[in-house]
Order: structure tokens, then C-alpha cells, then sequence
């Protein structure tokens, strides 16, 4: 026999928590409270112990992202379900780092909803198509952060500034890389000109900073 899913529903407006109160009594999940802010679904979480907690965000009194960090801290099995209407990036990985496991829009239809309440009641991370979509362009779009710290520098002087920030000499470079030593010269007068740098030792501390070289020997 399934174990029932208990749920403590957090939102503002009581016309929904009614509505999806409904809707997962329906589903057979048990509704054992209801909370209106952040401070009551910490408190409520702590005296029930749900499996679930479906979390509004932005609640006047307390929002949710600080009610989902302190129940995944100090109730680590309890899985964190946001339902809102923000969809915007800072809301979506504010709740990804304070711990929820799953993150749907309340246009989402009843079907969806009560699989996302299933899933991270097992514990599994969810979320709904728009989100994932968000969360997968986020991280393919995520730039180089090596490039980013340069932009200005080609391909080839930024990979002649890593092995200058590795202590590498001229002659290394050139045998590293297949150059000529006259034209590894050039690079790395290019590069000091336009990080302007005075000399390898300013470069280097500038490259490191940046992230470069520190993964090779010195």
C-alpha cells in the first residue's frame, strides 16, 4: 500500500490555498496545514513534519526563500516545492540555493502540480518545463570566465598569458605551443599593452587573479 504524501501548503491569498487544498485532498495527498507566510511555514514545518512543503515566494510577512532555507537546514527530509507566479532568473536560483527541490508556476494544471508534489516527496528534484528550460540556458549560456576576465585578448595570447602565469619562459612557450620565440615576443608584448601591465611579474599576478595557470606547476 502507498504511503500518503502529507503537505503543508505556504500562501498569501486563501482562495488558493483552498483551490489546492482541493485539489491534492482529491489526489489522496493529506493537507496537514496551512500557512500564510515565511515565519508560519517554518513554524508549522517544525510542529508537523510534512513531507512536502509547497512554498509561495513572495509573502508579506516573511517571504519564502528564507522560510525554504531554514526548513532544509533544520529539516533536511522535508522536500521544499516552490508554486509561484515569478518565473525571472534571480527568484528561480534564489530558491535552487536555499534548497527547493522542485519550482513550478501556478498556471501549471492539476497533473503537474500533483506529480511535482510525488516526486519530491521522494525525494526527487522537479521542475516544470518552463523552469528547466531557464535553469539548461542558464548553464549552456554560462561564459568562460577565463575569457570573460579578457575579452580583449585572442585565443592565442590568452593561451600564451596561461603559461606566462604558470612561470613559463619565452623559449618554453615557443616550444609548447610551436612558435617562434620572436613570435611568442610579440604576444607577449601585445598582452602586456593591453592588460596594461609593465612587465611578466605584473602579468602573472593579473592572469592568477583571473584563474589562469593556477592548476599547472609554478
Amino acid at each position: 500500500m502507498t504511503e500518503i504524501i502529507r503537505v503543508l501548503i505556504t500562501d498569501d491569498h486563501p482562495v488558493f490555498r483552498q483551490g489546492l487544498k482541493g485539489l491534492l485532498q482529491a489526489l489522496g495527498v493529506d493537507v496537514v496545514g496551512e500557512a500564510e507566510n515565511g515565519p508560519d511555514a517554518v513554524r508549522l514545518a517544525a510542529e508537523l513534519q510534512p513531507d512536502v512543503v509547497v512554498m509561495d515566494l513572495h509573502m508579506p510577512g516573511g517571504n519564502g526563500i528564507e522560510a525554504t532555507r531554514t526548513i532544509t537546514r533544520t529539516s533536511p527530509r522535508i522536500g521544499v516545492l516552490v508554486l509561484t507566479m515569478f518565473r525571472d532568473d534571480d527568484s528561480v536560483f534564489a530558491a535552487m540555493r536555499a534548497g527547493a527541490r522542485g519550482y513550478l508556476l501556478k498556471e501549471s494544471g492539476a497533473e503537474e502540480i500533483a506529480r511535482a508534489v510525488k516526486a519530491v516527496a521522494a525525494g526527487e528534484a522537479i521542475y516544470g518545463p518552463e523552469i528547466a528550460r531557464r535553469v539548461l540556458t542558464y548553464f549552456t549560456d554560462m561564459p568562460d570566465p577565463k575569457r570573460a576576465a579578457f575579452p580583449e585578448l585572442t585565443d592565442r595570447e590568452r593561451e600564451v598569458l596561461t603559461l606566462i602565469a604558470q612561470g613559463r619562459s619565452n623559449s618554453d612557450i615557443a616550444g609548447t605551443l610551436f612558435l617562434s620565440q620572436k613570435t611568442v615576443r610579440n604576444h607577449v608584448s601585445n598582452i602586456f599593452m593591453k592588460l596594461h601591465v609593465a612587465d611578466r611579474s605584473q602579468a602573472i599576478v593579473v592572469a592568477r587573479e583571473a584563474g589562469l595557470g593556477k592548476s599547472s606547476r609554478t
